[in-house]
């Protein structure tokens, strides 16, 4: 457990805001609120950095799943602009922060790539990089021996270099978040999990399962994949999906020269997408969608071995020394969600797997919202809670999907 985040609750009088969940989203806003003199209180079912922030893939990528014109075209020009102002923002906030709050998390900001595999792919990367150039983002096609110079990996015919993206240890900057929030004055109790929501008088009763009961002007559920029956249909808005991940032994150096030898973060363009990086100890972390179960042997995470001997075959005998898994929450529209189905009850969900950026840059915009009561400060609309029509099949038409998707990419080697 972090050491600081015991069980602590502020007691007595009604505080600004209430924030369950202590991911990267939850402890973003606690930070910014704090900054701005709001009383902030987080509280986690677990401990901090055991839920997707600390778990993830640690990639730090501006922008959306939508290219800046889809985005002008869905939201209209004026909110399309801001939107596309904000997602080629985010990995700023996250390299901001680290700077300004001088946070002990390793990084590298050489950029992500995005790599494909198919000449359709090569298109959309192109049509891509003219949108993001024409806004001045230091962007970069890169053709067949480009990409292979810079991942060393097999089997892309080109790709496309983000600059503005980068790498972090994601369970540091998760902790470290945690301890300058908890240092800026937000009060921060791992182990408390919220059981019931309730207003009175136009102040928020938050109730958790230990019995305590705090008040709050604003309640914000940054619970993303975690969330569960708090505020009823929530999680029926989002798929939750597990991310597995295995990490290699320390990489000799030989190898590591010809891998990935300016630390870039790479995504490659199958439908089932792999992603891979060089820790800050120099091993090789690959990720990939997992079963929809949770795992039950080391041969669960076999899919993710097999991508990266076809990726890397000479690291055939190098060992697996690592397997851990995340939930990620996809919305059906690919887009984050925020709501406010009461005023002063806030909810955000969809990361959509670029969760380090997004809810980073979210984080200080919620605080500014919560602080002004403006939601020009919002980047997405504030838009109602609309549960996925029989959510309950969802999650098995989404793995006969992943199954489909699978023997697809395989048809496109």
């Amino acid at each position: 457990m972090a050491p600081g985040f015991r069980s602590e609750l502020s007691s007595g009088g009604t505080l600004d805001v209430v924030i369950v969940g202590g991911g990267i989203m939850g402890l973003s806003t606690a930070l910014h609120a704090a900054r701005a003199g709001l009383s902030v209180q987080v509280l986690d079912t677990g401990a901090i950095g055991q839920g997707a922030s600390g778990l993830n893939g640690g990639q730090v990528i501006p922008g959306l799943k939508y290219d800046p014109e889809w985005l002008i075209g869905h939201s209209g020009k004026e909110r399309g602009e801001a939107l596309v102002e904000f997602a080629a923002s985010t990995a700023d906030a996250v390299f901001d922060v680290i700077r300004d709050e001088k946070l002990a998390v390793p990084f590298t900001r050489n950029g992500w790539i995005q790599a494909a595999h198919t000449k359709t792919a090569l298109k959309a990367a192109a049509n891509r990089d003219r949108q993001w150039r024409l806004r001045g983002a230091q962007v970069e096609l890169l053709d067949q021996a480009g990409i292979a110079a810079m991942t060393g990996a097999r089997g892309y015919l080109g790709g496309w270099l983000d600059r503005r993206a980068g790498v972090v240890d994601p369970l540091s900057y998760t902790l470290e978040l945690a301890r300058v929030a908890s240092a800026a004055g937000a009060g921060i109790a791992e182990q408390q999990r919220v059981v019931k929501l309730g207003k009175e008088a136009g102040v928020w009763r938050v109730s958790t399962q230990g019995g305590a009961e705090l008040r709050a002007k604003s309640v914000v559920l940054a619970t993303n994949a975690y969330t569960d029956g708090l505020l009823p249909g929530l999680a029926q808005t989002i798929v939750p999906l597990h991310s597995f991940q295995i990490a290699t032994a320390p990489l000799p150096a030989d190898l590591a020269a010809s891998i990935l030898p300016g630390g870039q973060a790479v995504s490659d363009s199958r439908r089932i997408l792999v992603y891979y990086r060089k820790s800050a100890d120099g091993r090789m972390v690959l990720g990939g969608r997992g079963r929809m179960a949770l795992p039950s042997s080391p041969a669960d995470w076999a899919h993710c071995e097999r991508a990266l001997l076809r990726l890397y075959p000479p690291l055939a005998g190098i060992a697996i020394e690592k397997r851990w898994f995340g939930r990620v929450a996809l919305t059906p529209d690919h887009l984050p969600h925020l709501h406010e189905p009461e005023k002063g009850l806030l909810a955000v969900v969809g990361c959509q797997g670029r969760g380090v950026g997004l809810m980073s840059a979210l984080g200080k915009r919620m605080a500014n919202y919560l602080a002004s009561g403006d939601a020009r400060q919002l980047p997405f609309p504030l838009s109602p809670i609309k549960p996925i029509p029989f959510h309950a099949f969802r999650q098995i038409g989404v793995a006969a999907a992943i199954t489909w998707y699978r023997i697809l990419d395989a048809f496109e080697r």
